[in-house]
């Protein structure tokens, strides 16, 4: 089995305990005793997400705290993995600190994220939630932090075909494979494109909506539509203050939207908006309608994702460091594709790809076009990318 293969998936199967399950009501079925109805004339994209849900006495039914800090936690991890492309850089990695941020065990946090500390809101419970072996998944993203820490023990040596350290300031193994890009790209897909589509907006919209959670504002399937915005943005507005040459201060997943999805990036926050605004509403085809509208965005950004960086990889032949740089990017993404299951991909669709490409005896140093065009031909014709 290669460091790519996943078991086989069935049903869905869940390991967080968020649904309170039960069937909701097909038609329009305001509930004026919990909130008064929203026209969805209001929304705009410059509503902010919870400025219109409140309950019947004006309070907010909105609470974005946990998804918000996953984000945080996300945002940590990254920047201690990042700590090695520093110019100067002299100090490796900790397998053991990396894994502790990414379980949020052992107050791995501090400075600005110390505040996640001791709240039990982690990466790791919210990834792979939708397939039928989460743990299996996870183990994994702990083996790939374990490979980016044994890594940085060469971060003194300057790297070449068959032997690990840095080029320019990019880490990379004896395969010139980035594996801070790994992560970070893997879980782009395997926590947000995984959680928010493939469990908030999926099994997640047959919570119930007609009574609160007990000792909170809002109905279940109320907080699952807010947590899949919480896990996506920590913007009131997304893409609100973004121009062409900026994506707003947005992470991860919400940065690739409108870097490689240009076309859906103007859509999400009203999608979000008008999707909450019918569950207000009870109006169970038009909160299902957005959310297959995010879902597919969403997947779309991965794919797109993919394909860029693959193109980026073969424009930089002659410059070792950003072709690394690019090739492992484009590995995170096309790992990720095994979420998009809108699309019809899985873990067997991904790994095909990957092992014609990061796991021959070439690697990055010696990577042929043609296996780039290869890759990019498969992923463009599955997602109907021209």
């Amino acid at each position: 089995m290669s460091a790519y293969s996943l078991p086989n998936r069935s049903v869905l199967f869940f390991a967080l305990s968020v649904f309170g399950v039960t069937a909701c009501n097909e038609t329009v079925d305001p509930r004026p005793d919990l909130r008064p109805s929203i026209d969805y004339t209001q929304l705009s994209a410059t509503t902010p997400y919870s400025s219109l849900f409140v309950d019947q006495n004006g309070a907010s039914t909105v609470d974005l705290t946990t998804g918000n800090a996953r984000i945080n936690a996300f945002r940590a991890l990254d920047a201690y993995a990042k700590t090695v492309t520093a110019a100067g850089a002299t100090t490796p990695l900790d397998a053991s600190q990396l894994k502790n941020m990414y379980a949020n065990s052992g107050n791995p946090f501090s400075g600005t994220y110390a505040s996640l500390n001791g709240t039990g809101i982690q990466l790791r419970d919210a990834t792979a939630v939708s397939t039928t072996n989460p743990e299996s998944e996870r183990k994994r993203m702990d083996d790939f932090l374990v490979i980016l820490a044994n890594k940085s023990k060469a971060l003194t040596t300057t790297a070449e075909d068959g032997k690990a350290g840095k080029l320019g300031t990019y880490l990379v193994d004896e395969q010139g494979i980035e594996w801070g890009q790994i992560v970070a790209k893997s879980l782009i897909g395997a926590y947000q494109l995984d959680y928010i589509g493939n469990v908030l907006l999926s099994e997640g919209l047959k919570a119930d909506n007609y009574t609160l959670v007990a000792g909170k504002p809002y109905t279940q399937l109320e907080h699952n539509w807010d947590q899949a915005y919480a896990n996506f943005t920590q913007k009131p507005v997304y893409a609100g203050d973004a121009s062409a040459t900026s994506n707003g201060g947005e992470a991860f997943l919400g940065a690739y939207v409108w870097e490689y999805n240009k076309e859906g990036y103007p859509k999400l926050h009203q999608a979000f908006l008008k999707g909450r605004a019918a569950i207000v509403n009870n109006d169970a085809a038009v909160y299902k309608e957005q959310a297959e509208l995010i879902r597919k965005e969403l997947e779309k950004t991965i794919a797109n994702s993919s394909i860029g960086y693959l193109k980026k990889t073969r424009e930089n032949a002659t410059d070792p460091a950003r072709r690394a740089h690019a090739y492992s990017e484009g590995l995170g993404f096309i790992y990720s594709l095994r979420y998009a299951k809108l699309a019809g991909a899985d873990a067997a669709f991904s790994d095909a790809i990957l092992n014609k490409l990061a796991y021959t005896s070439q690697g990055m140093w010696k990577v042929k076009n043609e296996q780039l065009e290869e890759a990019i031909r498969t992923i463009s014709t599955k997602f109907g990318i021209n």
